[in-house]
């Protein structure tokens, strides 16, 4: 660190920058000040460090001298490494990146990936993370956000997005709910329908039809227990049959992420509601 500070009081002493006046959009013009970008749970550093960029320029937009490019590129690597000073921050670091992969795969709001790493790192403050692959965690705490925020998003569309186990995902999901005492909703198979309708291209009416069928089947109490999206499908496979729209059980079962066995044993439960 000495070094570094060698090379800020060498810097300050050639470059004193000026970043101009200060600005405001106010009436008032006595409480000038700058901000930066506001704090976020999803940057390790939660935005506070700061970067040193490259574009090796001055303050006016100039470029900088050959010695005193040498001495920001030093200064730059030291900082770097400064910000990634531990295992913790480096783990932190990793799977910022992780989450924010996998919400652009999965198209999910910002709110998510805010809520994921706060769970990310409540769990790396239990040390829940030794043993455990960074990704693997990773995408169990975006799992568990999903559910806690009511968003369909299977364990295979999450385990097939982060390129890990289906199992894998389910034992970490486990690992989060159990250790940090998480509570998650009751999922609704009624909220998984319009998700799996879009994927397979179903009308409204079919859409409705499955609706109707899933509050019978939640009202005699058929969907305890059951996986809410093999439910949904199920009821939308059925729905195709009574409405005469043609599609398979194999397209349902795609769209909704599952296997056409699962379809086939949740329809046995549903079929039965078809003659009331």
């Amino acid at each position: 660190m000495q070094l570094m500070e060698k090379l800020l009081f060498k810097i300050a002493r050639k470059w004193v920058a000026d970043n101009g006046s200060e600005r405001t959009f106010s009436d008032s013009t006595v409480n000038r000040s700058r901000t930066g970008d506001k704090i976020s749970l999803a940057r390790h550093d939660k935005g506070l460090s700061t970067v040193i960029n490259h574009l090796n320029k001055d303050a006016s937009g100039n470029p900088l001298s050959a010695p005193m490019k040498a001495s920001v590129t030093q200064m730059r690597k030291w900082d770097s490494r400064s910000q990634s000073k531990d295992s913790t921050e480096r783990n932190l670091k990793q799977a910022m990146v992780e989450l924010l992969k996998i919400k652009e795969k999965l198209s999910l709001p910002d709110s998510i990936i805010e809520r994921s790493a706060y769970i990310y790192r409540k769990a790396l403050e239990k040390k829940l993370t030794r043993g455990r692959s960074i990704s693997g965690m990773a995408a169990a705490t975006m799992y568990a956000t999903c559910r806690e925020s009511g968003i369909p998003r299977s364990l295979n569309e999450v385990s097939s997005a982060c390129n890990i186990r289906r199992g894998s995902l389910a034992i970490n999901y486990r690992v989060l709910l159990k250790e940090l005492e998480l509570s998650m909703p009751i999922a609704s198979s009624v909220s998984c329908i319009s998700k799996i309708a879009s994927g397979a291209e179903l009308n409204e009416k079919t859409k409705r039809t499955a609706a109707t069928l899933l509050k019978k089947a939640e009202d005699q109490g058929i969907v305890a227990g059951k996986d809410p999206m093999g439910m949904a499908a199920a009821a939308l496979y059925l729905s195709c049959l009574i409405t005469g729209q043609n599609v398979t059980q194999a397209v349902i079962a795609k769209a909704a992420g599952i296997t056409e066995v699962t379809v086939r044993n949740r329809c046995k439960s549903i079929r039965p509601l078809l003659d009331d």
